[in-house]
């Protein structure tokens, strides 16, 4: 590949970014809120700790400490003290905050007009590309359930074996910072 297509492709990027951010502003949220927002939507039961939120937007602690108390002031998500652990917070999405990610972007309605075959193609190209990137930082996947080694699959839901615990069906589908690739 050439450098011009290395450029395009970083530029490409960046660009896409930029709009999915200008989408982001809605409801009086920005997208640093929006991300942390639609993490703590997707990630599982374990993985919702002001130091996890962190480490999936690669973002200071102080940042994040910041960005999930205006959620919780805005009602979007709500603080959950650990049963054995009073010290160990994480935070669940409120009806609100679930409510406010429905809304629809410009990038959901670009991935319709993309067939199979290019939305496959550019999947296989985007997590090869995050892959090295994370590789390369030395940092976690946060990957889904149901594709992460420790994953044992079963007929309603599936079993961690790192965590030794049962998934229901829906947790398979979830993020989880303890994921590695099967």
């Amino acid at each position: 590949m050439s450098e011009f297509e290395n450029t395009r492709i970083k530029e490409l990027i960046d660009r896409l970014g930029r709009i999915i951010a200008a989408d982001e502003w809605v409801e009086d949220i920005n997208p640093t809120q929006w991300t942390a927002l639609y993490y703590l939507s997707r990630a599982n039961r374990y993985s919702r700790s002001p130091s996890q939120v962190s480490e999936f937007m690669s973002a200071t602690r102080g940042t994040v400490s910041q960005t999930l108390k205006a959620l919780a002031r805005k009602g979007l998500i709500e603080e959950v003290r650990s049963q054995t652990d009073k010290r160990s917070i994480s935070y669940d999405v409120s009806k609100t905050g679930e409510a406010l990610l429905l809304a629809r972007h410009s990038i959901d309605d670009a991935l319709t007009n993309i067939d199979d075959t290019q939305r496959s193609a550019l999947l296989s190209g985007l997590e090869l590309l995050t892959q090295n990137i994370l590789l390369a930082r030395n940092m976690r996947a946060f990957g889904v359930c149901k594709t992460c080694h420790h994953h044992q699959p079963e007929a309603e839901g599936g079993f961690c074996k790192l965590l030794n615990v049962q998934l229901a069906p829906s947790e398979t589908e979830q993020i989880c910072h303890e994921h590695i690739k099967a």
